[in-house]
């Protein structure tokens, strides 16, 4: 059984990664993209010199209902997405953890080294199976 401190420990990392993830603003899924594109026009700049094309133009990419979506979006959208996105990314890694966290204090496993005087083996904090 874990000792009462070492599970002390793992809900104040929980409360910690639910902190974490409240102050989060935005969350959103899926995929960015920045564009250039060529107008068409032979007489236009873009056709002759790639570094000339029109643009960037952003195009968010992401699954909505089981069918993959793209929009259009502003570059202070594009701004507010890219922000979104790494927050998604935050989450996924929080959650991850909380996890593993959620597993050790049920199963009774240590993620987290605290020394107790009769049953610390020096095993890493990385370590779960006792």
């Amino acid at each position: 059984m874990i000792p009462a401190h070492r599970r002390r420990i793992i809900r104040g990392l929980t409360q910690e990664l639910r902190e974490a993830i409240e102050s989060l603003d935005y969350f959103c899924n899926g995929t960015l993209l920045s564009r250039t594109k060529t107008c068409g026009r032979p007489n236009c700049r873009c056709a002759k010199d790639p570094s000339a094309r029109h643009g960037p133009y952003y195009e968010w990419t992401r699954m909505k209902n089981g069918r993959l979506v793209h929009s259009s979006v502003s570059r202070e959208q594009a701004a507010l997405l890219e922000r979104a996105l790494a927050n998604a990314r935050q989450v996924q890694e929080l959650l991850k953890r909380w996890h593993e966290l959620s597993e050790a204090d049920i199963l009774d496993k240590s993620l987290i080294a605290v020394p107790d005087s009769a049953d610390h083996d020096g095993r890493s904090s990385l370590d779960i199976d006792r």
